[in-house]
């Protein structure tokens, strides 16, 4: 009893070290495009034209309003370094000795002793990340401020499994280029998520063993 005990902790410390993430579904909610009513309104004093929706020979054709797509080209590289290097020494030397006579007799005594102690520590890391490639979304939202919420997301279904890309943050109209296409540096709040799933993607997760010897959990 106390070995099946001891299993059970073992896999509810591996599963405790890393939670599963939630299953990925296209076409969900929080992607989806905005529900758009495209129904016009009645015509007004002979106008026959939806404020917001005419066409103008004055701009380029950009997104501006809910509903309208653009292109967003992903150019994401980062690379980080750190490196560091601690010694520290200290040492110490004593000695101590004690002579004197009582009653015709003699007394000496003497000692040495010595401390010392020291530490020396060094560690280095470097991190590289990089995602190109494009994403066309949809303007999910217009702020007060002409600010646009864009969200969308990708799917690539592969021989061995599915690839998906998923983009939600704010964008200025200003920013957008003539061809309606932004790059990914002009986003604020970015989410950018890029994921997989089927043999590949389970090939290189870390089963539940391996998770509890590389947790907090393992006391070693």
């Amino acid at each position: 009893m106390r070995l099946i005990g001891l299993l059970i902790l073992l896999m509810l410390g591996g599963c405790a070290s890393h939670l599963p993430e939630p299953e990925q579904k296209p076409g969900t909610r929080d992607w989806a495009p905005p529900t758009i009513d495209y129904t016009l309104p009645e015509a007004k004093d002979g106008s026959v034209y939806r404020p917001g929706y005419m066409l103008t020979l004055f701009k380029d054709k950009r997104a501006f309003r809910e509903g309208d797509i653009l292109t967003v080209n992903l150019e994401e590289k980062t690379y980080s370094s750190k490196r560091a290097n601690t010694q520290t020494s200290k040492s110490q030397d004593m000695s101590m000795g004690i002579q004197g006579s009582s009653d015709g007799g003699s007394l000496a005594a003497s000692g040495d002793g010595s401390i010392s102690r020291g530490f020396n520590g060094a560690g280095s890391t470097t991190q590289q990340n990089q995602l190109t490639g494009s994403i066309t979304v949809t303007v999910a939202k217009v702020m007060p401020n002409g600010v646009l919420l864009i969200r969308g997301e990708k799917w690539l279904r592969l021989t061995q499994g599915d690839e998906y890309l998923r983009l939600l943050g704010l964008i200025r109209v200003e920013d957008i280029d003539n061809d309606n296409t932004i790059s990914s540096q002009r986003i604020a709040d970015a989410r950018i998520i890029y994921g997989g799933q089927g043999a590949i993607a389970d090939s290189n997760a870390m089963g539940w063993a391996a998770r509890y010897f590389n947790s907090p959990w393992f006391p070693l």
